[in-house]
């Protein structure tokens, strides 16, 4: 989730301070020494949905996607099993003419959908989550990792996005993911490539990452660019480096990280 760069302070190690728990991390990592706190944003079903986005490679780390895939802008991690597609499922329906840019069939991607407890409609990039009577919102981000497969079979990207769907008065996708484990859930900020460990993002963001990857059909990705989205997302973007140092992490509460579907391991 990407916003303006904001210069911060550089503290004797190289590290911004003054700011709070930044994203994005490792989620199978507790630590973290950040003491500032802020009140965790509530469920999204009281949030309207305000953006969807995605990132080539995932931005955090987690227990289906820890395949370093390098450095800068276009690093981040791959999915543990993106090594094991068969021809088939590496075959471009597109043959490299996609509507959706910067993905082919055996990348990574992390989505994220973007609440605000503003009274906004879905729309383009984070300014879409403010307003001029609500500057400083309650924002949560849903993340969900997919391995990109030319295949019908696996789950359409439109069981998940935003078709003019709402429920109880707030805007909402048509569904999030469900069975790729119980989401890890922390305090943070936005992400995206302007940030690192020296110049940290602002605003601050209740994440739910969900732990395990899921197979995603990239026509269905390529369908959503091509019949056009309020997003006005067209292409997959770059990646913030993982955020490792504990200084600019917030501790998380134990929870449950799935390893293998059928062994949940709590982390104390």
């Amino acid at each position: 989730m990407e916003t303006e760069t904001v210069e911060a302070e550089a503290a004797p190690a190289g590290l911004c301070k003054g700011f709070g728990p930044q994203s994005p991390r490792d989620i199978g990592s507790l630590e973290g020494l950040n003491e500032r706190i802020f009140a965790r944003a509530p469920s999204t079903k009281t949030l309207n949905l305000c953006n969807i986005h995605t990132h080539t490679n995932a931005e955090h780390k987690g227990p289906g996607f820890s395949v370093f895939a390098g450095p800068g802008d276009h690093g981040g991690y791959k999915c543990n099993d993106g090594d094991q597609l068969t021809a088939e499922e590496l075959k471009d329906p597109a043959h490299g003419f996609g509507a959706f840019k910067g993905v082919k069939p055996g990348d990574t991607i992390e989505v994220h959908w973007v609440f605000s407890s503003c009274a906004v409609m879905p729309g383009q990039g984070l300014g879409s989550c403010l307003s001029e009577t609500c500057s400083n919102p309650a924002l949560r981000v849903e993340a969900q990792t997919f391995l990109l497969v030319n295949d019908p079979e696996a789950l359409d990207f439109a069981d998940f996005t935003y078709r003019g769907h709402t429920s109880e008065g707030y805007h909402q996708p048509m569904t999030l993911p469900e069975g790729t484990g119980e989401p890890v859930v922390y305090a943070g900020s936005t992400t995206g490539p302007k940030y690192t460990e020296s110049i940290c993002s602002p605003l601050q963001v209740t994440w739910s990452v969900r732990p395990q990857c899921a197979r995603l059909d990239i026509a269905s990705l390529y369908r959503w660019a091509e019949e056009g989205n309020v997003f006005k997302e067209d292409h997959s973007h770059g990646v913030r480096q993982l955020v490792t140092a504990p200084e600019l992490l917030s501790p998380i509460e134990s929870t449950v990280i799935v390893t293998r579907w059928d062994e949940p391991l709590k982390v104390e």
